[in-house]
């Protein structure tokens, strides 16, 4: 018998149909000498310290460095601590009984590095030795399986994959651990989780947050001119400079109303060639998704996994933009399928001569891009439609015609001022065709230096500089994507250029991790540190933990693991070293922790004093913790101020604080039932409402 291991019950279902596992059984399919069965994502995991007998958080036991790591099944937590799943219990003990049964074993969890660690974490925890084969592919239609069943490739080919994923487990494990052990001990009270991703994410986040707080806004003019053409064609000018000070542009503004005609002083005619996009990989299809309707990077993972596991598209934890030579082959094939879909036929590219941008051999990783398969989506709800809609829409886009323009630039001056206007004509729509929504631009006519534009209106618009924005999940993808692109020194720069922090697949789990862990929120599209977020990167900022090209560095590592250009035991070497330097470099912070006693009694148990810290108030009772965070919409809260709000549940009207659009505004800063803060802002039209009618 052999045994085929799935990630999931709906793909273990599937291989089984096509095996011939027809028989349902308690946990797995079995028929034609197979047993199907199947795993819930990582049924085992590396033990936590309570399992090497270290109880609690403690300074005697940092840094904790296992040697070797324990696995254990996958835990939950009880109220008396952690205990092993009882349902991952059950489903290890049949499968373990299915492998002592077997001759040989087919891994079929997803092809990528997770994956592989679900399968291998598994088998090592049973100590089992039958051999195995492991099953890629990057869809799940019926061809695909049946294909990839025909060309198994032996255990030992992914032995690179599975050092690389073991390697960024324990690494996680030592940082996470350690860091956040260390962290808590150094804060005094709660819990400041720490991570080789998160953090730096984090610091992203807070660091465009006072980038975006304290930008201070300057104002400018900028004048526009709109003339007739030599045979009455219109046309609207812009002045090349923009003025921070509103007299001198009222100056030109004011010499431009006694002028009858504006010069042309120079005219630039070229072809512009915007080539066709590249196809999705799931970090580009998580930032399209979130621009365009508001899906979190999480959601978008999820409806995309829904979909393959429905056989609709390939694999989506691709890191990859490009396909191979032989399933370009397969392109004019799926682009006629997708030409049954009533709003593609009239977009589907010519076959004879598609574009080649997105194929290359050497540009694929572990999977292609994503495609949609041949398959009639049916019984699909609204957000599946609109994300399967996205990845065909961009199938035809990448195989489409390049958009060609022509662009044509005039430059004119008039009363001793500069002015430009852009005109344009599409000679080939090219892509732009399938998406439909190619703006509309006009051609300018067809001028000569040294004509006079007999000039019609003048017009002067008043601006302000504006800062970055806050971060949505789709600029910070991007960031967490392109990371080394902003770093001065040109070596690291190049070794971070094609990896970033995180992968394609761990990117959404990251930002929801700082989300659950109070660290951020979403405010509408923005994601904005809260002030636990902010506390914490004041400490970290300026360590190794919280820099991006160090967290580079690591996955940069990890691929020429898994590439077999690097060992495993070096890369761990270099971890343990990183783990004891954090862990003492955290436990050194506590100076930034440090606090005074008070005698304010807390608000809400009653029985714990409020301890004052630089970021925080917090009660001293352990089984309360209540934390009262003083930096509030860019203002920190002095002590008596501070006080108030703890004994009377508000503080006086308080002025200095400022929106997240920039402006500043007052209010009383007050507890709620849950002893959440919130402002209570005056109001002033009453107030003045009611002063008028006394008077």
């Amino acid at each position: 018998m052999k045994t085929i291991l799935a990630e999931k019950p709906s793909v273990a279902k599937e291989i089984a149909r096509i095996v011939g596992a027809t028989k349902k059984e308690e946990g797995y399919f079995s028929g034609n000498g197979y047993a199907v069965t199947w795993a819930y994502g990582h049924l085992v995991q590396t033990a936590l310290p309570e399992n090497y007998g270290v109880r609690g958080f403690n300074r005697e036991s940092l840094p904790f460095i296992p040697d070797p790591f324990i696995l254990v099944p996958r835990q939950v937590k009880t109220e008396k601590g952690y205990k092993p799943d009882s349902s991952v219990v059950k489903q290890i003990r049949l499968i373990a009984g299915l492998f002592n049964q077997s001759e040989r074993i087919i891994i079929a969890t997803d092809a990528g590095r997770e994956g592989e660690l679900i399968f291998r974490y598994l088998y090592h925890y049973l100590g089992c030795n039958i051999p195995f084969d492991r099953l890629w592919i990057s869809s799940l239609t019926e061809k695909a399986i049946r294909e990839g069943l025909d060309n198994l490739k032996a255990g030992i080919t992914y032995d690179n994959l599975y050092h690389a994923a073991k390697a960024r487990s324990e690494a996680d494990y030592l940082i996470g651990i350690n860091g956040t052990q260390s962290m808590t001990l150094a804060a005094g009270r709660g819990t400041y989780s720490i991570g080789r991703v998160q953090t730096p994410t984090l610091a992203m986040v807070c660091q465009r947050y006072w980038e975006n707080r304290r930008f201070q806004s300057e104002d400018f003019w900028q004048l526009h001119i709109g003339t007739d053409g030599l045979e009455g064609e219109k046309a609207t000018f812009s002045s090349v400079e923009k003025w921070g000070q509103k007299t001198a542009a009222e100056e030109l503004y004011q010499k431009l109303q006694t002028c009858s005609s504006a010069i042309v002083t120079h005219i630039e005619r070229k072809q512009k060639t915007e080539e066709t996009p590249l196809l999705y990989d799931l970090t580009t299809l998580q930032k399209e998704a979130n621009t365009r309707y508001g899906y979190t990077a999480d959601q978008t993972l999820a409806l995309a996994q829904s979909l393959y596991e429905k056989g609709l598209i390939t694999y989506p934890r691709t890191g990859s933009r490009y396909i191979s030579e032989d399933v370009f082959a397969e392109i004019p094939r799926l682009l006629q399928f997708l030409k049954k879909r009533p709003r593609f036929v009239t977009c589907i590219p010519d076959l004879k001569i598609l574009s080649r941008r997105s194929v290359s051999d050497t540009g694929v990783t572990d999977h292609h891009a994503l495609l949609v398969i041949g398959e009639t989506p049916v019984s699909l709800s609204k957000e599946e439609m609109k994300l399967y809609d996205l990845i065909a829409v961009r199938m035809l886009e990448a195989f489409s015609k390049e958009c060609i323009k022509d662009v044509t630039v005039v430059t004119v001056e008039c009363a001793g001022g500069t002015f430009t206007g852009k005109g344009c004509v599409v000679k080939q729509q090219g892509w732009r065709l399938v998406s439909g929504e190619e703006k509309k631009e006009s051609a300018l006519p067809d001028w000569k230096k040294g004509d006079a534009l007999p000039l019609q209106a003048v017009s002067m618009t008043d601006g302000k500089t504006k800062p970055k924005p806050l971060h949505t999940e789709a600029s910070l993808l991007s960031a967490m994507e392109n990371c080394g692109r902003e770093i001065e020194d040109e070596e690291l720069r190049q070794s971070l250029k094609d990896c970033g922090i995180g992968t394609p697949a761990t990117r959404a789990s990251i930002i929801e991790t700082l989300l659950s862990r109070g660290y951020m929120e979403r405010r509408q599209k923005s994601l904005v540190p809260t002030e636990k977020g902010l506390a914490l990167y004041s400490v970290v900022k300026d360590m190794r933990i919280a820099d991006v090209a160090f967290t580079g560095e690591w996955e940069s590592a990890l691929a020429k693991i898994e590439q077999g250009e690097m060992s495993p035991d070096t890369f761990r070497e270099a971890v343990e070293v990183y783990t004891r330097q954090i862990t003492s470099e955290l436990l050194a912070s506590e100076k930034l922790f440090s606090h005074k006693e008070s005698a304010c009694p807390c608000p809400k148990c009653r029985t714990g004093k409020m301890q004052f810290f630089s970021k925080v108030v917090r009660c001293d009772n352990p089984d309360c913790g209540l934390p009262v965070f003083r930096q509030k919409a860019g203002r920190q809260l002095s002590e008596s101020e501070i006080t108030d709000l703890l004994t009377k549940g508000k503080t006086e009207l308080l002025k200095g604080f400022k929106s997240k659009q920039g402006k500043n505004f007052e209010a009383v800063v007050a507890f709620d039932n849950d002893f959440n803060t919130l402002f209570i802002f005056p109001e002033k039209k009453k107030a003045l409402a009611h002063t008028q009618k006394k008077k």
